[in-house]
């Protein structure tokens, strides 16, 4: 067990959504939350370096933006509820980051999700 002020083992592959990575992700957090705004989107789209800049993304953000590399936003310190806006943008949904998380094709994360969800019936089933 943990302390307070000590920080936990991550599961591998995984990065911990805490305050350090908050403070790390300030910026890519920020310009990702004015997606709620469509016109903000289409300004993104429309200039994606100015709108970037806007919000004085780090290099290693605005790398991983430009490569539309989601693994590297969350390592830069992006928090993936704000970075669902921004795969939105790029045409990806939750299952296409989930297989980018696991490291399976997006058939394969699927079936993945729906072998996980049978082994719950049957728990659920076994268990009354």
């Amino acid at each position: 067990m943990t302390t307070p002020t000590e920080r936990p083992e991550p599961i591998p592959g995984t990065h911990l959504f805490d305050g350090e990575a908050a403070a790390k992700g300030f910026e890519i957090n920020a310009m990702c939350y004015s997606f709620n705004d469509a016109a903000n989107r289409q300004a993104f789209l429309d200039d994606e370096d100015g709108y970037c800049a806007k919000f004085k993304l780090t290099p290693p953000q605005r790398d991983a933006v430009a490569k539309r590399d989601v693994l590297g936003m969350i390592a830069a310190g992006g928090n993936i509820y704000y970075l669902a806006k921004l795969a939105g943008i790029f045409g990806l949904n939750v299952q296409d980051v989930g297989s980018m998380q696991t490291g399976l094709t997006v058939p394969e994360f699927k079936a993945m999700l729906l072998a996980q969800a049978d082994q719950i019936k049957q728990l659920e089933k076994a268990n009354g």
